[in-house]
């Protein structure tokens, strides 16, 4: 094909969550509180962790960075879903297109393995205590938190690389709220059953060896902490179950949409709110929020930082409301 037919789509356009127009102004009100509880909630957890010395340690560091990346994990698309609240038209040119592909599969998969690397760090904690300054020292903690963006990066370069160069002189509209690699590549003009399967070679393969690994992981955590004293057990269990549920609610959705892209139901983009909204917000609850030495510190910050006045009094319902999760 000719470089000409590769260059007739300019824009795609995004159908977004519904059709309906009477539903936009709500999904709006909905969506745009659930994004600034994603970047207060995360931004909040990310201050206290670098302002308080006594959670200067190697699984609050992972936190922080988990944090970090559901921010970016819920920003590539969501204000772009927003905005399309507002509007009739929801159009998206060819590059933010790719961008979003790129980003989401950066961000994603880098969290992927970030989740791996915290429970790795879980696993020293709970299984080798005695050895775990020791294996857990400040370079392998860097180097877990380093991994994760270096396995993101070479996904999606790999992703974007099978993308970028599809000719695409038709169909424009994907069912989505935001470019997703599979709805992308099924509005190539050419027959895409083998991009299909490099789609599962990659993706399908990289989120369900990755899922596999804390499955194995948390696994084991489980038998270990079994011979400890009845209370522990059931603390770690406790933990270990809310950490789960995150794990299946972010790789569930993933393993479904990139395991299984030939399906023709729509439901990749009520999946992908999963991921991309609810996720970076459970992340802050169950990771950090529900856990006694990050209330504590929090209310060191909330003391040491608020004083009075009508700002500090919003801020200050905040940090109550986060305290109170």
């Amino acid at each position: 094909m000719n470089e000409t037919n590769h260059s007739l789509v300019t824009e795609f356009v995004l159908l977004g969550l519904s059709s309906s127009q009477e539903l936009q102004p709500f999904l709006f009100l909905i969506f745009s509180l659930l994004y600034l509880a994603i970047l207060l909630g995360n931004f909040l957890i990310i201050l206290t962790v670098t302002s308080d010395s006594c959670l200067h340690t190697h699984m609050y560091f992972l936190l922080a960075n988990l944090s970090l990346i559901d921010i970016c994990v819920a920003s590539f698309a969501t204000p772009q879903m927003l905005a399309d609240f507002l509007v009739e038209c929801k159009s998206i040119s060819f590059e933010a297109c790719l961008a979003q592909i790129f980003f989401v599969h950066l961000f994603a998969g880098g969290e992927m393995v970030l989740l791996v690397s915290m429970a790795y760090d879980h696993y020293v904690a709970i299984c080798k205590p005695l050895h775990y300054t020791t294996i857990m020292s400040r370079r392998v903690c860097i180097t877990l938190v380093l991994i994760p963006w270096c396995v993101g990066f070479i996904h999606t370069t790999s992703q974007l690389a099978v993308t970028v160069n599809l000719p695409f002189c038709g169909p424009n509209q994907v069912d989505s709220f935001f470019c997703d690699l599979p709805l992308v590549t099924k509005l190539a003009c050419t027959d895409t059953y083998v991009i299909s399967l490099l789609i599962v070679a990659d993706s399908g393969l990289f989120s369900l060896s990755s899922f596999l690994l804390l499955v194995v992981s948390y696994t084991v955590i489980l038998i270990t902490v079994r011979n400890h004293s009845s209370s522990s057990t059931a603390k770690a269990r406790s933990t270990l179950t809310a950490h789960i549920t995150v794990v299946l609610l972010f790789f569930g959705p993933c393993i479904f949409s990139y395991v299984w892209p030939f399906s023709g139901y729509s439901v990749d983009k009520v999946l992908a709110v999963f991921y991309t909204i609810f996720t970076p917000i459970l992340n802050p609850v169950i990771y950090t929020l529900s856990n006694k030495e990050m209330k504590a510190a929090m209310s060191k910050l909330k003391s040491h930082y608020l004083k009075s006045g009508p700002v500090s009094a919003v801020i200050r319902n905040v940090f109550f409301f986060l305290e109170t999760k």
